[in-house]
């Protein structure tokens, strides 16, 4: 299914539009996650880099919208999207769920001909390796303890009857998403691929994290941060330590 071109501000969240930027940032969400998870990404790199966030329907403005509980349709529809972006290299990063949502969407990329210079894929265990799960089938009890656990949300947000009612479905739908997930048997992208793993992360050891080796054709790189699963909280300026020297490595690159 095709999206037309004015649906992009749905989809795409640019909070410092940076129009003369050299490369651009898509970022993509984790499970229950939104677009304005990554403003501190953007406002640390803009003017230097044009960061785009991608907002997955059934959360926030787009709470009324259908969720996709599926990881390969919601990747059909975010290509649809991105692939007007492209007119300048693109590189992905996304955090868990995000992380194969990214992979996915470079993959649709990388069968017309172009696709991200490099995937950052960070939280989340080599797409290859399965894990049986089945927070979504808990009731709601089940999946604010998960969330918890996790401690991507602040508890006094959880705490929040309002507030849970209100974000539930998406968490819901998207612990779906990643949980019946499977990866076509060998599938791999061209570009590079950089995986970011807390050292102490529940959801991702360090040998899952490892096998995203399996699914890149060129260069691979495992960066571990102490932390668990939501580590890049803590490790800002680690990432974004990362995602500079990327971005320098990309200008040094064109310039030579």
């Amino acid at each position: 299914m095709s999206v037309s071109p004015v649906d992009d501000g749905l989809w795409c969240r640019r909070f410092h539009p940076a129009p003369d930027a050299a490369h651009r940032l898509v970022c993509f969400p984790h499970a229950g996650g939104s677009a304005s998870y990554y403003l501190p990404v953007s406002t640390a790199l803009a003017p230097r880099v044009d960061v785009v966030a991608v907002q997955y329907p059934g959360r926030q403005d787009r709470r009324n919208e259908p969720l996709i509980d599926d990881i390969a349709t919601l990747a059909d529809h975010v290509y649809d999207v991105l692939r007007s972006w492209d007119d300048r290299p693109l590189t992905f990063f996304g955090h868990s769920m995000g992380a194969l949502v990214a992979f996915e969407v470079a993959r649709r990329f990388e069968r017309e001909g172009s696709g991200p210079v490099r995937l950052f894929a960070s939280g989340r265990r080599a797409p290859s390796r399965y894990r049986d799960e089945n927070v979504h089938r808990r009731d709601d009890d089940g999946i604010v303890a998960e969330v918890k656990a996790m401690s991507g949300t602040d508890d006094r947000l959880l705490d929040d009857d309002e507030l849970i009612r209100m974000i539930l479905p998406a968490l819901r739908g998207d612990y779906r998403a990643v949980e019946t997930y499977r990866s076509a048997p060998g599938a791999t992208v061209a570009c590079p691929i950089t995986a970011l793993v807390g050292d102490s992360d529940p959801k991702t050891s360090l040998d899952e994290a490892q096998d995203w080796e399996k699914h890149t054709s060129a260069d691979f790189d495992l960066r571990i941060l102490p932390g668990g699963h939501f580590y890049l909280n803590s490790r800002a300026a680690d990432v974004l330590k990362v995602l500079d020297d990327h971005f320098a490595a990309q200008a040094a690159t064109r310039g030579a």
